[in-house]
């Protein structure tokens, strides 16, 4: 059925709570449905004990949902955005993360915490960040970038399934992007990729919302006669580095787009990757395409300068080929 990347995160939601009722979630305005809609009517239908508002305060959300994971229950933690979870960095970095090494093994927290990332139009340097790469750095978590509808159901119910905790970052702009959803899909596991487009001539790789100017530029690039092997990394922590290396092993070519600031950016751990274990195989510098260190602007034309765009990929991709035929 057709459903909205909004609704398809929702629906996830609605099943794992009905099928464990070790499943809660709790965060700011849930009662309400939450910021962007993603939990409207599940308090009508699982109580405030299930659907639970808190304070706001960042940082006694998510103490409090890793208490609740270490007794056996499964929270859900929504930080309405990226940005503000950083107010509760330090028990998500230096306490969520390393229980279960610290506890040798005999604790666990099982949560998700839902962060919404990325540029949303005029919302300005404070609440439009993509800080997926932080994340990969710290060992114990696990990080996933959904793209469509079909991605925000089973990828978030993998993550809610999960044993570890999974930073499950969700992008704004894209909450009322609509696709085909199939609800009795197989479960998906984390940490695998999806080939989107296929092609010989340059490996083109993505996660979140660039994907969607990847697959553009990809559409583009094959009416002028250049193939592209599109893969949307989907998770982050762990990555389907076999995917992309069987990739780059037959197109010889790399290209990776994000719309995180380039420096730093996990675009950067795919090229090394890449570069250390597949780097006989390149026919070209592999190509990275990444916002520049620059904070996003108010004014739309600003905000317009630092987007990774479909024409950008697209320029990158033909210097890459030197216009390679299929």
């Amino acid at each position: 059925m057709k459903m909205t990347y909004m609704e398809a995160g929702r629906q996830a939601v609605i099943e794992a709570m009905r099928a464990d009722p070790m499943v809660w979630c709790l965060g700011e305005d849930l009662g309400r449905g939450g910021v962007f809609g993603q939990y409207k009517g599940l308090s009508e239908e699982f109580g405030p004990e299930r659907i639970s508002d808190t304070p706001i305060s960042e940082a006694c959300i998510m103490g409090a949902a890793f208490g609740a994971a270490l007794v056996g229950t499964r929270p859900i933690v929504e930080m309405r955005f990226s940005d503000f979870a950083l107010c509760a960095v330090d028990e998500l970095v230096n306490q969520i993360a390393k229980a279960r090494f610290m506890f040798g093994g005999q604790s666990r927290a099982p949560m998700v915490i839902r962060e919404p990332v990325g540029m949303w139009r005029s919302c300005a340097a404070q609440h439009s960040q993509s800080l997926e790469s932080w994340y990969t750095h710290i060992p114990g978590l696990v990080v996933v970038c959904p793209s469509s509808p079909q991605d925000n159901f089973d990828l978030l119910r993998a993550a809610i399934a999960c044993d570890d905790p999974v930073v499950y970052m969700e992008h704004k702009n894209y909450w009322a992007l609509e696709g085909e959803v199939d609800l009795d899909a197989e479960p998906v596991e984390l940490g695998t990729a999806k080939r989107l487009r296929q092609g010989g001539d340059i490996t083109m790789v993505s996660w979140s919302g660039t994907v969607h100017q990847v697959t553009e530029a990809a559409d583009e690039l094959k009416s002028e006669g250049i193939c592209a092997d599109v893969i949307d990394l989907r998770c982050l922590w762990p990555w389907d580095k076999s995917m992309v290396l069987e990739s780059v092993s037959r197109t010889g070519r790399l290209l990776v787009a994000h719309e995180a600031v380039s420096v730093g950016g996990f675009g950067a751990e795919i090229v090394a990757t890449v570069a250390e274990r597949a780097g006989d195989n390149l026919k070209a510098p592999p190509v990275r395409l990444g916002a520049p260190r620059s904070l996003i602007a108010y004014a739309p034309n600003l905000e317009d300068q630092l987007r990774v765009t479909a024409a950008m990929i697209a320029d990158a991709a033909r210097r890459a080929t030197g216009r390679a035929a299929c």
